[in-house]
């Protein structure tokens, strides 16, 4: 299961200015693919707007999220681009996406004229190679109810709103797509919701999802 909380050392808007100097604004639609495994990772991505899932294709077509939905703010796909490799994994709109592409040159360029950001960059991978390492964990230890708390939780933190129902989550994700982010199946996940709000842990309004109880939640994850 993907960390979604904010990522320490997170760019300030005069860095992220500097970026946008040295790239190009392009828009994506909901559900559109990014990049694709297979690629030549030859530039990253600010994410200005929406969010969006990384993952990759098992041989039987299932769509698996491995450990990543990048969020407003955030870079992506370094790793490969610093490396210069091919891309392992697809990266596609949750919602609709606005980003800032930047080539691996004039990435190299901007990283070697400003220092911090090549440190924060350096940060960033450091901290997502731990979040990958927690995901394998939580996968083999953790049950499906306590993965699938979590990530309730861990949406609520990113995309939560608070309201006079609950903290509401304005992040819309389908019942498949939270299977693929938690290692089970769509009906397993709707069978889980049904028992979240039968608890009263949270509810679900005209489509919208509204955390109600973190305590309970928070007893799933053993």
């Amino acid at each position: 299961m993907e960390n979604i909380n904010h990522e320490p050392l997170a760019l300030e808007e005069p860095e992220k200015n500097l970026i946008r100097e040295y790239g190009t604004v392009v828009n994506y639609s909901k559900g559109q693919i990014i990049f694709s495994a297979g690629d030549t990772a030859d530039r990253i991505y600010l994410i200005e707007k929406g969010f969006v899932k990384i993952y990759r294709i098992t041989t039987d077509g299932r769509r698996v999220t491995v450990g990543s939905m990048r969020s407003p703010g955030q870079l992506m796909g370094l790793a490969e681009t610093l490396y210069h490799g091919e891309r392992t994994c697809f990266a596609g709109a949750i919602n609709n996406v606005t980003l800032v592409v930047v080539r691996k040159s004039c990435f190299e360029r901007l990283l070697m004229r400003h220092p911090l950001i090549a440190i924060k960059v350096a940060t960033t991978l450091g901290v997502r190679m731990r979040e990958a390492e927690a995901i394998i964990q939580e996968m083999v230890c953790w049950q499906v109810p306590g993965r699938l708390a979590m990530l309730l939780l861990k949406m609520s933190e990113r995309a939560g709103v608070e309201t006079d129902t609950g903290t509401k989550i304005t992040l819309r994700l389908t019942h498949e797509e939270i299977a693929c982010m938690i290692g089970t199946s769509r009906q397993t996940v709707t069978s889980l919701l049904n028992m979240f709000k039968q608890e009263n842990s949270i509810s679900i309004e005209e489509r919208e999802m509204y955390i109600l109880d973190i305590e309970k939640l928070n007893k799933w994850i053993v």
